[in-house]
């Protein structure tokens, strides 16, 4: 048996880190989530959705289903692409929508790429199309888990300036020279809760296609519109010059770490290819479930009751600001302001002229309540004012609770 170590011999580590390594940092929001584990904080924190939106007995009837017509498919090794008839549903899906704004999208299955999770997605357009020094657009603010998962790439990261309609057009060509492609949210984008209006998708896919900029078009949220639908993807305007990413998180389940993407066939096969490098294939058993429930248009009966459930608790959370800030749209530097997003899961607010939102987090969840401050969403120069709050996961009565405790932390922040 082998004599262990002398202590001398292991005091330098024998591992040495991939450049890439380096830039790799925790994601803040995941590291705010362990401080809302604590009893009693109301988390305005998480993305996460709201667990009465899960259709349990749903999943529970396709389990059964699936081991008992197709157990050794679901249990087995799969195909990297994905299981077809699911495929075959988010291409009808899509086409579906595009067909009610009035647009043609064909998506062909064979376009379809089931991911684990819409993230792998985000990794995926990563691996393939960045290289180090490469250029890459994002709005600004942008989705964090983007970024994280672009930077390892070494990339250029460049904010394009956006307002609540999107993209500024005039900043997007002044920077989109050499770019690999701009990355955008277009509904209900995280963090801001923001929708691109219809006159700015016009002007985005026209200036895309003439700077032969291709667009990565993230879409979680579109299904969660409050009064009325999005326009039209961008992705269905020009299908050449996207790569569309899609999730079933928010309208089924996060825990079964399923989304898609839908390539142009000039680079499908190399985001293919990325993929059985990585995971081989996602869960076909989750695949299997997932179709399931959505026959029949399932979806089409679900996603309404989610609309009205979160509906109900962004009112809430507009109704609490309004009563504990009563003054934020005529003094717009002394007093929280605020967006009235219409769909989606957030809220983007900005604190009064002098204040930073990780100087309040601390006294925040002191108080009882937990935020993520705005600035990390930026890849650079972030706004210390801003920060995003989740109005889906808390009740009604929560909501109202955590807005007053915010109130009561900025007043102690101003000194009143």
């Amino acid at each position: 048996m082998n004599a262990p170590l002398p202590a001398a011999a292991c005091l330098h580590s024998p591992w040495t880190l991939a450049r890439r390594a380096a830039r790799m940092n925790p994601s803040v929001i995941r590291e705010i989530l362990k401080v809302t584990e604590r009893p009693g904080i109301i988390s305005f924190a998480g993305g996460l959705p709201s667990s009465k939106t899960f259709p349990v007995a749903e999943f529970e009837a396709a389990c059964a289903k699936v081991l008992q017509d197709d157990a050794a498919g679901a249990l087995q090794y799969a195909a990297s692409e994905g299981y077809g008839p699911l495929r075959a549903m988010v291409a009808e899906q899509l086409r579906s929508q595009a067909a009610a704004a009035g647009l043609t999208w064909a998506v062909d299955p064979d376009q379809v790429l089931i991911t684990t999770g819409s993230q792998q997605g985000l990794d995926l357009v990563a691996k393939v199309l960045i290289d180090a020094g490469s250029r890459i657009l994002v709005e600004s603010p942008t989705y964090l888990g983007a970024v994280s998962a672009f930077i390892p790439m070494e990339p250029e990261v460049v904010s394009v300036d956006s307002d609540e309609h999107g993209v500024v057009m005039t900043d997007l060509r002044a920077k989109a020279a050499g770019a690999r492609f701009l990355y955008v949210l277009p509904n209900f984008q995280n963090p801001t809760g923001n929708t691109m209006s219809e006159a700015r998708r016009a002007a985005l896919s026209s200036a895309a296609a003439e700077l032969n900029l291709p667009l990565i078009e993230d879409n979680p949220y579109g299904d969660l519109w409050f009064d009325a639908p999005p326009p039209a993807s961008l992705t269905a305007r020009n299908p050449e010059g996207c790569i569309y990413l899609g999730s079933f998180s928010k309208v089924l389940a996060p825990g079964l770490r399923l989304g898609f993407m839908v390539a142009p066939k000039a680079v499908y096969p190399k985001l293919l290819q990325a993929k059985q490098a990585a995971d081989l294939h996602s869960p076909g058993f989750n695949q299997r479930m997932i179709a399931e429930v959505m026959k029949g248009g399932f979806l089409d009966r679900h996603i309404p009751t989610i609309r009205t459930l979160y509906k109900a608790q962004r009112d809430a959370m507009l109704e609490a600001l309004a009563q504990h800030f009563p003054h934020s749209a005529s003094q717009p530097d002394q007093s929280l302001t605020w967006n009235t997003p219409a769909g989606g899961m957030f809220l983007w607010a900005r604190l009064p002229k002098g204040m930073n939102a990780v100087d309040l987090l601390p006294l925040a969840v002191d108080k009882g309540v937990a935020f993520v401050p705005g600035a990390p969403f930026y890849a650079d120069h972030g706004d210390e004012r801003s920060l995003r709050l989740s109005f889906v996961t808390p009740s009604v009565e929560d909501i109202h609770r955590g807005v007053a405790a915010l109130a009561s932390a900025i007043r102690q922040q101003q000194g009143n």
